[in-house]
């Protein structure tokens, strides 16, 4: 008897987006991992097949907070780094490194947050550099460093 073929595992892309959602007055949006409590971070997810960058960082907020309304720039920084061994299975075998794309998200107030559960435990609003030392990602820490120097208006 012949067994139907099983699907083919879908990878992560190894392009990612990091947003960094924050208030005029520079309160930074943190979301705690569901899948490693303690570890914080900014919105961020991987690039789905065909997608610009924009769309990613719109689907993830979404998909992440519920956000929508407010100001969405392009930062122009990349950061190339090594996937952590314990998320590696996500990705195609031998893939060890993912290019990340910095957006920022700009709220006049903070706005209540719609969290995924199967992502994310909890969300917390933290001045920008309580932040900076709070979350888990090196790249995310130099995000959130440089929305200091970005002096939104």
């Amino acid at each position: 008897m012949h067994s139907p073929a099983s699907p083919e595992k879908k990878y992560k892309r190894p392009f990612s987006v990091l947003v960094v959602v924050h208030t005029a007055d520079l309160e930074v949006l943190l979301l705690e991992r569901a899948d490693h409590p303690g570890y914080w971070q900014s919105v961020t997810g991987s690039l789905e097949e065909g997608e610009s960058l924009e769309e990613a960082a719109r689907r993830e907020l979404f998909e992440e907070t519920g956000l929508t309304e407010g100001e969405l720039s392009d930062w122009k920084i990349e950061t190339e780094y090594v996937i952590y061994p314990e998320w590696r299975h996500r990705y195609a075998p031998g893939v060890t490194k993912n290019l990340e794309h910095v957006f920022g998200f700009r709220l006049k107030e903070k706005m209540p947050v719609k969290i995924s559960p199967r992502e994310h435990l909890h969300h917390a609003w933290v001045p920008h550099i309580e932040a900076a030392e709070k979350v888990f990602s090196s790249s995310n820490e130099a995000a959130i460093r440089a929305l200091s120097r970005k002096k939104p208006a």
